[in-house]
Order: structure tokens, then C-alpha cells, then sequence
């Protein structure tokens, strides 16, 4: 158990904790939706009530945990897992943990990916599941919102670099003997 959780801290247990639950809510939402016991005001009819959207939205949200280790696989797996959920629940709410997850994702790309080819890779990777979320979502009822979350994304990404290179810069290693 302790080689798949290695190089895991425990904010990336809290975040994979805090996502997972959004999703699982999410996915409660959703059934709920379709049962008619929670009337929401949403662009586009919910298609599916099926209870196996709650594993689904942990398969998407889950992979986080592992950020630190490889970025650009996480992004892989979360946007295979969040293609696989649009093409088994159709249009559903995705959005609400979806978005949160990109903005997670792009933050790590910019602090984790490395060089420029992996940074480059890893945004691309932010946007694809960005458009996965939103390309059937009830919510926002499609691709509306993506000219606005693609900036957010960037703004993530961005403050993920400043850290970055203020964590493993020229002067990070003055600042860390200082400290010591």
C-alpha cells in the first residue's frame, strides 16, 4: 500500500477528498434530477439516472492524488475518465466538479509538469477535459462557458508555475538554507 501512495502529501488527500465528495453529491444530484425529488433550473435535460455515475465521478476525480508523480498521466486518465462519463451518462451535470477539477489540474501542470513540451502537453490536456466536461453538460447547457474557463485554467496554470519557480528557482535553495 505504501508504493502507490508514495510522494502522496496530505493536501492531495484532502483535494482528491474534497473533489470526490462534489462528485458524489454531483452524481446524487443527478439521479435526484431524474426522479423528479430535486427540481433544479438546468439548460438541458438530464438523460441519465443511472447510480453508476457515482463510481464514474471517482474514476475522474480520484487520479489527483497523484499529481505530484506524474501530472501528464493524471491529465490523461482524467480526461479518458471524463470521455468515458460523457459517452455513458450523456448529458448530466458535470460541471460543478468537473471545472473545479481542470482548475486543480492546471495548477499542477504548472507546478509539476516541467519542461516546456510537458507544460505545453499538460495545458492542452487541461482544455481536452474542460470540453469534456462542459461539451454535455445540463447546466451550462454545452461549450458556453469554455471562453471563460480556459482563461481561469490559464490563470491556474499560471499561478502554478509562479510557484514553481519560486520553489525550485536559482535562489529556492538560499531561502531553504536560510530557513534551516
Amino acid at each position: 500500500m505504501n508504493g502507490i501512495l508514495k510522494g502522496v502529501k496530505p493536501l492531495d488527500c484532502v483535494l482528491a477528498a474534497v473533489l470526490s465528495a462534489g462528485g458524489a453529491l454531483m452524481a446524487v444530484e443527478n439521479v435526484l434530477v431524474g426522479t423528479g425529488e430535486a427540481q433544479l433550473e438546468i439548460a438541458h435535460e438530464v438523460t441519465s439516472t443511472s447510480w453508476w455515475m457515482l463510481p464514474a465521478f471517482l474514476l475522474m476525480t480520484v487520479p489527483i492524488l497523484w499529481r505530484r508523480r506524474n501530472i501528464l498521466a493524471v491529465t490523461a486518465v482524467t480526461a479518458a475518465a471524463t470521455a468515458a462519463h460523457v459517452l455513458a451518462f450523456d448529458w448530466v451535470t458535470r460541471c460543478g466538479v468537473g471545472l473545479p477539477l481542470s482548475f486543480a489540474l492546471a495548477y499542477a501542470v504548472g507546478r509539476f509538469a516541467g519542461g516546456r513540451n510537458h507544460q505545453i502537453l499538460g495545458v492542452a490536456g487541461v482544455v481536452l477535459v474542460q470540453f469534456l466536461v462542459l461539451v454535455k453538460d445540463s447546466s451550462t447547457g454545452g461549450l458556453g462557458p469554455i471562453l471563460a474557463t480556459i482563461p481561469l485554467g490559464l490563470l491556474f496554470w499560471g499561478a502554478g508555475r509562479l510557484v514553481a519557480s519560486r520553489t525550485t528557482g536559482p535562489r529556492a535553495a538560499e531561502r531553504e538554507f536560510a530557513t534551516a
